[in-house]
């Protein structure tokens, strides 16, 4: 494992550097409107997942626009759903001083929450509804916290309401981590008061596994307890019809 965890920690290494000199090169060339930082962005979640020998499954139809919610099982969601789809994240305040990682995050574009502060989560939330008149999704974890994904935590309302008060559809996504040989996937989130630095070697240090995400129909809500309550019960949903699919 430890020899496992040592190769791709260089190579993760190599990845994000080439996509740091890649920003820089970008930079020098104008300014980084959103959709050029999604697209960059995507461009080097894709190396981080390469670097992990971390492979991805979409199950329905990819997003265009509008919200996304889903399910938060640990930082690796945020590499996935960039990978996958380009989009605006919105994510913990505290991201935002993660060595590297968070940097590339700022640079990204992504929006920073301090859920403890009502001037914040009013600030994010304005900021949304800017971001949802833009030319890439918005996506964020309603649960405000990392969890084992059994069950599903309650979804928190407040930044829905851009999404409803601007008539802008709601797409509910689905994550889970899929491992060949079997081993759980609570082995890969993040919970309780683990460190970065050592779930991010136990992490390196893993079998290679799936990121499966799945999405329902685009939605649009009238108000924005409907709109949780209804995202909440589509992911569960998806979480549950996606853990007995045959492969």
């Amino acid at each position: 494992m430890s020899m496992r965890a040592a190769r791709r920690a260089v190579s993760l290494g190599f990845a994000l550097t080439v996509s740091i000199l890649e920003l820089a090169a970008i930079r020098l060339r104008g300014p980084l409107p959103l959709e050029r930082r999604a697209r960059w962005i995507q461009a080097t979640a894709r190396r981080v997942l390469s670097s992990l020998h971390i492979e991805t499954r979409i199950i329905g139809r990819l997003p265009v626009g509008g919200l996304i919610v889903s399910n938060h099982l640990s930082y690796l969601d945020i590499a996935i759903y960039a990978a996958i789809v380009p989009c605006s994240m919105v994510a913990k305040a505290e991201l935002s001083h993660w060595p590297v990682f968070g940097m590339m995050a700022r640079a990204s574009g992504a929006l920073f929450v301090d859920r403890s502060s009502r001037t914040s989560a009013v600030s994010v939330t304005n900021q949304v509804a800017e971001r949802l008149r833009g030319p890439v999704p918005v996506l964020f974890f309603p649960e405000g916290t990392t969890s084992d994904g059994a069950p599903v935590l309650r979804f928190h309302p407040r930044l829905f309401t851009p999404a409803v008060e601007a008539h802008v559809p709601v797409t509910a996504a689905s994550l889970r981590y899929v491992f060949e040989d079997g081993t759980p996937e609570r082995k890969l989130c993040w919970i309780g008061d683990e460190s970065l630095l050592p779930h991010l070697w136990k992490t390196l240090g893993v079998a290679s596994f799936v990121a499966e995400a799945s999405f329902g129909e685009p939605r649009v809500y009238s108000d924005r307890r409907t709109a949780a309550n209804t995202t909440h019960d589509e992911v569960e949903a998806m979480r549950s019809a996606t853990a007995v699919m045959p492969y």
